[in-house]
């Protein structure tokens, strides 16, 4: 059994969105498919591996519905057929062909696998990932039978990645994609960073699978041998400072674990694997699909469309985003999420009415209406809203201040005030409940309860008064803080909660996490070029919560939460300017993180307000 520090999320992450697929399609493959291995030649001689079911119970020509992965398009043979089809039960009934197909240098292809490789530079010559899609798309619609010539992708999480590539100067015959969760930036906000700081437990328990090279074609490399333990935060921080996860687990074998540890600023390699700016000469419709609840993917999904538009004017730019973790929009039925009653099978809703009519549309040329321009589940409410862009046009602007007491008010502060906690890395603040007891990331965790962090010293809770109606905020969230710390570097982790009152009713007196994200405030004014903090000067942290559709009802409170680590979720500050990628132990030092609130250095956090 290979060694995974971090539950569903990272094995959803994992896995390709076939393996994720619904219950509902999980008999009589065999009697309603036939199933063809193909070695395809990139242009550069390589062969490419795929695998492709094409319905022999449906005549005439169909669509091909492709999915392109680096996490192996098994089962393996011609014989060996999948459990299932990704999707609604609708493509099948349709008559689509389902194709999978293994990235370079991973599964069964050929080849060197490179992390992340969009697209070369302008006027390079040779191969990226955007040509081998090319060459894929170009081989199947000419060899797989009963074709109609009309190709979608699809994916979500790295996957999801390859089908945004497959956007990028677009064949002929590729019609529409669905960038799903997709990794778009690794250091601004997906999977390996957030905002520069690294996102230690997920990267640890991805590749201690992923990593390693594989030995043979269709074999995974060998992981390292992790002895069992209770809890990850006490394994993590026995493991001390970065460099010691080399020297005792990875030892040379991981390849992207050293250039992680060789670039800690946002430097070209970084640049290079974006996706967001490669994202021209996009010919096909696309779906940005997302979850508010995503741990893993979650910038790309808000991000993403923003790029295609800008740079294809004209394209037929989508997105979705429901109230899902990672990937959960691709089974099940979407319904909860840890204590959260959606009221409906949110899921279900998706792959039937929105993701299926979205392919169908630009595939089969059905008269299926597509979905809205904007298509959100509004959390709290719990309802589906469409909106014809986003963020939404009739947002207003509403800014709430940190003020004496840990209160937050719409009135700036006449008079001065500051409150300080203890940022230690000996004893760093946990992101769980039960992290003495955790061994992995739960699926639920960005909507989890934080009446655990209210009681802690390392954290400040701010607090709104009651709500005499439903506040409604649509969009990004806006971080303006000012600090102070007795160390040259601190991580900022911002949490906007909503209280719920105390009653009888389940959830009474929960606080709910909305949205959350850490920053590294060395990087409070560039990601390329970090700068130390003057000990106890007045410094100002801008940055931004990815989107929220979110009501805070009647009776209900805002809270925001402020803390300086998010173990071991997030790796340890050093409270020391430094590349903490070679950090030694005994670097790390207690600092005391200030949180000003005066009328020169006014924290606040803003929204944008719809609604009444």
């Amino acid at each position: 059994m290979r060694f995974c520090l971090v539950a569903s999320p990272v094995v959803v992450l994992a896995v390709s969105l076939s393996a994720a697929a619904s219950s509902g399609n999980q008999v009589g493959l065999r009697a309603h498919y036939r199933k063809i291995e193909y070695r395809i030649p990139a242009r550069d001689g390589v062969l490419l591996y795929a695998n492709v079911y094409v319905p022999t119970d449906k005549p005439g020509k169909h669509p091909i519905i492709l999915e392109r992965t680096p996490y192996h398009s098994e089962p393996y043979g011609p014989k060996a057929y999948r459990d299932r089809m990704p999707g609604s039960e609708k493509f099948r009934d349709a008559g689509y062909i389902f194709a999978f197909s293994d990235a370079r240098g991973t599964g069964m292809s050929e080849g060197k696998f490179v992390m992340a490789f969009p697209k070369k530079k302008e006027g390079a010559s040779g191969i990226d990932e955007s040509t081998d899609t090319f060459d894929t798309i170009d081989y199947l619609v000419k060899h797989v039978p009963d074709n109609n010539g009309n190709v979608g992708m699809w994916g979500i999480s790295y996957p999801g990645y390859f089908a945004g590539v497959g956007g990028i100067d677009s064949h002929p015959a590729v019609k529409a994609i669905s960038p799903q969760a997709p990794c778009a930036n690794w250091f601004y906000g997906d999977d390996v960073h957030h905002n520069g700081a690294f996102f230690y437990q997920d990267l640890f328990g991805f590749l201690s699978f992923f990593g390693p090279p594989r030995l043979k074609l269709g074999e995974w490399g060998k992981g390292p041998t992790v002895p069992e333990f209770t809890s990850a935060y006490d394994f993590f921080l026995k493991l001390g400072s970065l460099p010691n996860v080399e020297r005792d687990y990875f030892k040379g074998g991981v390849r992207f674990w050293g250039d992680i540890m060789n670039h800690p600023n946002y430097d070209q390699y970084w640049k290079d694997e974006e996706l967001p700016s490669k994202m021209k000469g996009v010919k096909c419709a696309v779906m940005t699909v997302g979850g508010w609840y995503d741990a893993e993917d979650q910038w790309g999904a808000f991000n993403l469309p923003y790029a295609v538009e800008k740079q294809n004017p004209g394209v037929t730019s989508l997105r979705v985003v429901g109230p899902w973790f990672h990937g959960g929009w691709a089974g099940g039925t979407g319904r909860s999420l840890g204590p959260i009653d959606f009221g409906s099978d949110t899921s279900v809703t998706f792959r039937d009415e929105i993701e299926f009519p979205f392919f169908d549309h630009y595939l089969r040329n059905s008269s299926a209406p597509l979905p809205a321009k904007a298509t959100m589940f509004e959390t709290g409410v719990n309802k589906w809203m469409h909106f014809a862009e986003w963020p939404p046009a009739n947002r207003k602007p509403v800014r709430f201040y940190l003020g004496g007491g840990k209160s937050l008010v719409e009135a700036k502060p006449k008079e001065g005030g500051k409150d300080s906690f203890i940022s230690d890395p000996s004893a760093p603040t946990p992101y769980l409940a039960d992290y003495q007891t955790s061994k992995g990331r739960p699926g639920e965790f960005p909507l989890s309860d934080q009446r655990f962090a209210e009681k802690r010293t390392d954290v400040l809770t701010y607090s709104g008064s009651t709500l005499s109606s439903a506040f409604t905020v649509a969009g990004p969230i806006d971080v303006d803080f000012w600090i102070t710390t007795t160390g040259t570097d601190a991580d900022l982790v911002v949490k906007v909660i909503d209280a719920f009152p105390e009653g009888g009713d389940p959830l009474s007196g929960n606080e709910e996490m909305v949205r959350s994200d850490v920053f590294r405030c060395k990087f409070r004014d560039s990601f390329e070029n970090p700068k130390p903090i003057k000990p106890g000067e007045p410094t100002h942290v801008h940055f931004q919560l990815n989107d929220v559709l979110h009501s805070f009802l009647k009776g209900h409170r805002l809270m925001v939460q402020v803390q300086g680590s998010w173990f071991p979720l997030v790796d340890r500050n050093p409270n020391v300017f430094e590349d903490i990628y070679k950090a030694k132990d005994s670097d790390f030092k207690r600092a005391t993180i200030s949180i000003l609130h005066d009328p020169q250095h006014p924290t606040s956090i803003g929204f944008g307000s719809i609604g009444g």
